[in-house]
């Protein structure tokens, strides 16, 4: 495998990992709340999904692991808000052209 088969492995699995994220209605839906909110408190947020925290925690994880959201800590409470760089690149111009031939 030669380096450039190397890199574009690489890329393959860092979009692998963020579509697996957003794979999920429940995530989906998790980022769409945190969007029109900007800034959500977790249990603000497990209240409008009306999901236990516990569960909630294993879908916020994902994303953050995916990089799709950011956690703020204040006090004890955590807080969250979509990652809108990440998002965007998951339909910019470099995933785009993975899909586009050469010409």
């Amino acid at each position: 495998m030669d380096l450039d088969d190397v890199l574009l492995n690489q890329v393959f699995e860092k979009y692998e990992g963020k579509f697996k994220a957003i794979a999920d209605k429940k995530r989906i839906r998790i980022m769409n709340i945190i969007t029109r909110k900007g800034e959500i408190n977790v249990c603000e947020l497990a209240l409008l999904m009306n999901m236990a925290q516990s569960k909630l925690s294993y879908h916020l994880k994902i994303l953050l692991d995916a990089n799709l959201i950011n956690r703020v800590i204040k006090g004890t409470s955590s807080y969250y808000s979509l990652n809108q760089d990440e998002v965007n690149h998951l339909l910019s111009s470099e995933l785009c052209c993975l899909f586009r031939p050469t010409w």
